[in-house]
């Protein structure tokens, strides 16, 4: 009975340590090489200490007390190491939540039952030997348990492999369902690409396009095949009103974005920027190239896709003849250039203030123009800002409606977007993502408030791969440039923004390198007051 118990108790620890532990594989998109990835990153997440510290208390105890001829008391202090090793730990700083869905209930009841067949051999192995001391049965039973403990990982990766036949057959039927819903509604499709951009320029195209269609756009950041079809059967059942359907499309390798255009096949393409972000995982910015195209190679022949002309590899693209209808926009070019380059619309005369960003807007071949002002800041905008006055136009929107319209635009959730707090400070929430291009931005922004502290919050860029040290370095030298006060989040993830900030003039007493974002909080709210400004620079997952 005693080693029922042990058993047990031990395995109640693995099955709560395996919930835990679901939040990081939930936040990994349920894939299994990403989660490993992680766990493997940190000694620590695969061998915690406390549980081995009190296994290893128990045993110790258990030896030092064999003499004393009790055959009950070292069953007590296993069972009470146990106990202590099994308690969950404080969660501490959660920035995503775990959600109970379907799919997370069916990974748990895998890994449930992927962990009963080794506690069994354990129960069993740990039976089957008789001890002559008491002491020295418990300690082999909490090795075991201990074993069913520290391999709760391996069980959530056997678990989602367990449950794999169930997920494809449900996943099939799922796309069946949207791409039958989309089938009946028949919406015209844009597709979003690009390496950033993306859900900003859509939820502009949406709002602008709203002026005269019926207009869906994909919630938030739902890029990927499954999020997208989730979508589609939530929103957009028996729903024949819909005119123009927005798919933003994500993509970690290539391949990905090809199977969202099979769902929902593109009209109109849109490519915002080819540039480092998630290199690490696509390996090169060919790569990356590659897997932004296939939105357009998905295009019908009288299909239309529109540019970003001012990235080297979306220049690419355009030199490959498809579609017939190539919209292109630039930001760098003069008139001039633009009609030997033979693109379609150009920004001109940009101004930035705290009021927002203005532009001439020309259509190169016709010379039609507005000027276009809007509260959204970031000169990064003004290209996504182009793309949709180019599709838009291009729809038979007139060029003063969408000028008009673009006068209201508010930020996408957590990009540059600014808010004044009861204290009086500013706080610009640009924690989305962080890439080398909205860096620059970001910062020139922080920049143009100039009264009061500008306190900069970042736990830098990650996922670009061979450059990330690189691109560091120069948000360190940016920051140094931009801010009064900076903190830094992790001291390992941004050691190359701090080595680049001490190598410049700036007060090395208002930089700080602290753990987690909360204290970070803790801290602007203690030290800064009214006219001062906060910027947080990106938001790492909880897996950073």
């Amino acid at each position: 009975m005693a080693d029922v118990a042990l058993i047990s108790i031990w395995l109640i620890g693995a099955w709560l340590r395996l919930f835990r532990q679901s939040r990081f594989y939930q936040i990994e998109e349920y894939m299994s090489r990403r989660y490993l990835r992680w766990l493997l990153a940190d000694w620590r997440r695969a061998l915690p200490l406390r549980p081995l510290a009190a296994w290893l208390a128990g045993l110790v105890i258990d030896l030092v007390v064999s003499d004393a001829g009790d055959g009950a008391l070292p069953v007590i202090i296993g069972l009470a190491a146990a106990a202590i090793a099994i308690a969950p730990p404080s969660a501490g700083e959660e920035k995503k939540k775990l959600v109970i869905t379907q799919r997370l209930k069916r990974l748990l009841v895998g890994a449930g039952l992927a962990s009963l067949a080794p506690a069994g051999a354990a129960l069993w192995l740990a039976g089957s030997v008789g001890y002559a001391e008491a002491a020295t049965s418990v300690a082999v039973t909490s090795g075991f348990g201990l074993a069913l403990f520290l391999l709760a990982p391996v069980w959530l990766v056997a678990g989602n492999a367990l449950m794999q036949p169930a997920e494809a057959a449900l996943r099939r039927r799922y796309l069946q369902q949207a791409a039958d819903r989309l089938n009946k509604t028949r919406p015209k499709i844009i597709g979003i690409t690009g390496s950033y951009g993306k859900t900003t320029t859509k939820s502009f195209l949406r709002d602008i396009m709203s002026l005269r269609y019926q207009t869906y756009a994909t919630p938030k950041s739902y890029n990927t095949l499954m999020g997208i079809s989730l979508a589609i059967n939530r929103d957009l059942a028996d729903d024949y009103r819909t005119e123009y359907f927005i798919s933003e499309m994500g993509a970690y390798v290539e391949g990905e974005i090809a199977r969202i255009c099979q769902l929902t096949p593109p009209d109109i393409a849109i490519v915002t920027e080819v540039g480092p972000q998630h290199l690490e995982r696509f390996g090169s910015l060919e790569n990356i190239k590659r897997a932004k195209y296939e939105l357009v190679s998905h295009l019908p022949a009288d299909g239309v896709a529109a540019f970003n002309w001012d990235n080297v590899y979306i220049r690419e693209m355009v030199a490959k003849d498809y579609p017939a209808t190539r919209l292109t926009v630039s930001r760098a070019v003069s008139l001039d250039e633009a009609r030997a380059q033979r693109i379609t619309w150009i920004a001109s005369d940009i101004s930035e203030s705290l009021s927002g960003v203005a532009f001439q807007a020309t259509h190169v071949a016709s010379g039609n123009q507005a000027r276009i002002t809007t509260g959204i800041v970031g000169e990064h905008n003004v290209t996504n800002l182009l793309l949709c006055i180019a599709v838009a136009s291009h729809e038979g929107i007139p060029l003063r409606d969408i000028a008009l319209r673009i006068r209201g635009l508010q930020p996408a959730e957590s990009r540059l977007a600014a808010e004044t707090s009861a204290a009086g400070i500013t706080i610009i929430n640009d924690a989305y993502s962080a890439n080398p291009q909205g860096i620059v931005s970001a910062l020139k922004v922080l920049r143009l408030y100039d009264t009061g502290k500008r306190l900069l919050i970042t736990p830098g860029m990650v996922e670009l791969g061979e450059l990330q040290d690189r691109e560091n370095r120069k948000l360190g030298l940016l920051a140094a440039e931009s801010a009064t006060d900076i903190i830094l989040i992790g001291a390992g993830q941004t050691a190359s923004i701090s080595q680049a900030i001490r190598s410049t003039d700036f007060d090395q007493s208002r930089l700080q390198v602290l753990d987690k974002l909360d204290e970070a909080v803790r801290w602007y709210q203690q030290n800064l007051g009214a006219g001062d400004t906060v910027l947080f620079l990106n938001d790492l997952p909880d897996t950073y």
